[in-house]
């Protein structure tokens, strides 16, 4: 059975901290629309506070959170431990998105190493409820390293080339809902 709290402890921060891998779900108010889950690396995680935490958003082929969370602002982000002692941990909360353009942007990107050019976006999540689960049917994988794909891929098309891609494939979600980058 899993345990809740209703703030980080000290050891969700550290477990958090050490993985490499993160999902993020998200779902439309609407009962036929899309649950979303997305995986996340590439260092992209910070715990802001005890209840509140960011991570960056790269471009990619939608932008389904954006969408959600502009909708209802139901967000929630799961650790699982694939390596060392079983755990599940989850952070259940609101989302909202931040811009390049808003104002606690700028002091939001300085908590990130290597940014990116894909950066779209920085999704802040203010927690409400921690809950760790077991983990025993979660496998072991060994970490390699870091996929180079989507720096290239970014790289490759340009800041003008960027923006073409997510007014093409990034202004509405699958169920045709307005993200809020536009």
């Amino acid at each position: 059975m899993g345990k809740f709290f209703d703030h980080m402890q000290p050891q969700h921060r550290e477990f958090i901290e050490r993985q490499k891998i993160y999902f993020v779900a998200s779902a439309p108010l609407s009962a036929n629309g899309h649950v979303n889950v997305s995986p996340k690396g590439l260092n992209s995680f910070r715990i802001l506070e005890n209840n509140k935490v960011a991570y960056l958003d790269i471009t990619g082929s939608g932008n389904e959170t954006s969408a959600h969370v502009l909708e209802n602002g139901r967000i929630t982000i799961m650790f699982c431990a694939f390596d060392g002692p079983p755990l599940i941990l989850r952070l259940y909360g609101q989302g909202r998105t931040v811009l390049p353009g808003d104002a606690e942007w700028h002091e939001l990107i300085t908590l990130f190493d290597n940014v990116p050019l894909s950066t779209r976006q920085i999704i802040v999540a203010d927690v409400d409820q921690v809950q760790t689960s077991c983990g025993f049917g979660v496998p072991y994988y060994d970490y390699t390293g870091e996929r180079d794909q989507s720096v290239k891929w970014a790289e490759n098309k340009g800041e003008e080339g960027l923006k073409a891609y997510r007014e093409e494939k990034n202004r509405v979600s699958m169920d045709g809902l307005p993200t809020a980058m536009f």
